[in-house]
């Protein structure tokens, strides 16, 4: 082989040695960034059986692996891994049979490394060291107001306290969650619900708590269900009426349909999601009370539907619905002020459904107000509003066949009567004079006068008597 032959062969053989020289650098030094670590649980105590989650991320390189362990008095206990394939990849635990007792205390080693040439060929790493406690002692509560008494339909109000700092607390009932807001005694004060639909067999409230390690506690609450039958109303649809809103109706079900079953449709269905949107909205709520003294009612204005009444919806003589009226109508003049309830703050302005315009006001601590089929919607979501304030005018918006104003009360989102809180006695005795009685401080509250008798307060709801005939009423309203 000449010597220049041998000469050019050496350049290439030395060129292609820079050039894969040059590649195993790039590849090692391309990706250099280890994955991120995201873990669901950070707090310093733990339980055996809360599931934490890791989720490892690499924008770049697939994930390797992910690794949990345990080291407790120089011993490194394996945990968990899991053998990984994409750019992310999640790896749920609990600490069962890791052999830790109650108050031990530990640190728990996260390990993960991605499938890059870095790290020397095995990859990038990171870990995540949390100093950790077992704890295994769920929170103790303690009920420190009177039994309340709770019609159905009606609201609760109790006062407890709890053996440690709790993460979450409440009273739950069934599907239901109503949450407890700690005072600046260190108590928990919690307003409750008796869902209009359910029978004072089936009201079990539970008083349940949580701490940051998982543990969780559970007791019936001792209450006195006060049961509870309601009106029941006759609807005739007329056709006029169904003309009159057919363009609010189309634009609420624009899905081509005959006029009687877009009215089912809205009657149902959206009614259902409207209900749903409420308990959504009842979750945006502040941790104190806002609202101050009696609740008012709607000045001059007649009542024309009551709480809870069951509604019978006829079309040409026959049953084609039924559904369940809640809230308190009161009508006055066309397009009359509607002034805020009490104090608080907007948080729902805007078209919903049956409602039609409609705002809910925030009082504080999961009770809010309802004002629906408004003409006009005089405020905006985050408004703070005084008591009295004008927020809109009545109307005849969403389910509504006449000028009226629809107004309720929420718990939690779910729609309570409310006559209650129009009754001021009725605060001072189930709300006010209970909390105090439990040690809490409350606002000093005014009655207005001599307590309204039982009728008076429950006209529009007073129970069915045997043989009384059913009311009727056209057009449909809400």
């Amino acid at each position: 082989m000449r010597s220049g032959t041998r000469s050019r062969l050496s350049v290439i053989l030395t060129l292609l040695a820079f050039a894969a020289a040059a590649f195993v650098a790039f590849m090692i030094l391309k990706d250099r960034q280890p994955p991120t670590i995201v873990v669901s649980h950070t707090g310093d105590r733990i339980n055996l059986a809360l599931p934490v989650t890791v989720r490892a991320t690499d924008e770049v390189s697939s994930i390797a692996y992910i690794e949990v362990a345990v080291r407790f008095q120089e011993n490194l206990i394996p945990v968990a891994r899991l053998e990984g394939s994409g750019g992310q990849e999640e790896l749920t635990f609990t600490l069962a049979g890791s052999g830790l007792k109650n108050n031990d205390i530990f640190d728990l080693e996260i390990s993960v490394a991605d499938n890059a040439f870095g790290g020397l060929g095995f990859g990038n790493k990171n870990s995540v060291i949390l100093p950790m406690r077992l704890d295994l002692s769920e929170p103790r509560l303690t009920v420190k107001s009177p039994v309340p008494y709770v019609r159905r339909g009606g609201t609760g109000c109790i006062v407890y306290s709890a053996s440690e700092e709790v993460a979450g607390t409440g009273v739950r009932l069934g599907e239901l969650f109503f949450p407890a807001f700690r005072q600046e005694n260190g108590d928990y004060l919690c307003f409750f619900a008796f869902p209009y639909y359910m029978d004072t067999k089936d009201f079990t409230p539970l008083l349940t708590a949580w701490d940051t390690a998982g543990n969780r506690a559970a007791q019936n609450l001792t209450v006195t269900a006060v049961p509870r039958r309601f009106n029941t109303d006759t609807i005739t649809l007329s056709r006029s009426f169904l003309d009159v809103k057919a363009g609010e109706f189309e634009a609420i079900v624009p899905e081509p349909m005959g006029f009687v079953e877009r009215f089912l449709e809205i009657n149902g269905r959206i009614r259902r999601e409207n209900a749903k949107t409420l308990l959504e909205v009842g979750k945006n709520t502040a941790p104190t009370m806002l609202w101050r003294g009696a609740f008012l009612r709607m000045p001059r204005a007649a009542p024309r539907a009551g709480f809870a009444d069951r509604r019978v919806y006829l079309w040409e003589g026959k049953k084609i619905d039924e559904q369940t009226h809640l809230g308190f109508d009161l009508a006055s003049v066309k397009q009359a002020d509607v002034p805020a309830a009490n104090f608080g703050t907007v948080v729902y302005a805007g078209y919903l459904g049956i409602y039609g315009n409609l705002i809910v006001i925030d009082h504080g601590m999961g009770l809010q107000s309802l004002y629906s089929h408004l003409s006009t919607v005089g405020v905006e979501v985050g408004s703070r509003i005084d008591k009295g304030d004008i927020i809109g005018k009545t109307g005849a918006t969403g389910m509504a066949g006449g000028d009226h104003l629809h107004f309720g009360m929420l718990v939690s989102g779910l729609e309570v009567t409310p006559l209650e809180w129009l009754d001021d006695h009725w605060i001072k005795d189930n709300i006010v004079d209970r909390v105090k009685d439990a040690g809490g401080t409350m606002p000093e509250f005014q009655v207005s006068g001599p307590a309204a008798s039982q009728g008076d307060n429950e006209r529009q709801t007073r129970p069915e008597k045997p043989g009384k005939k059913q009311r009727k009423r056209s057009p449909a309203r809400r």
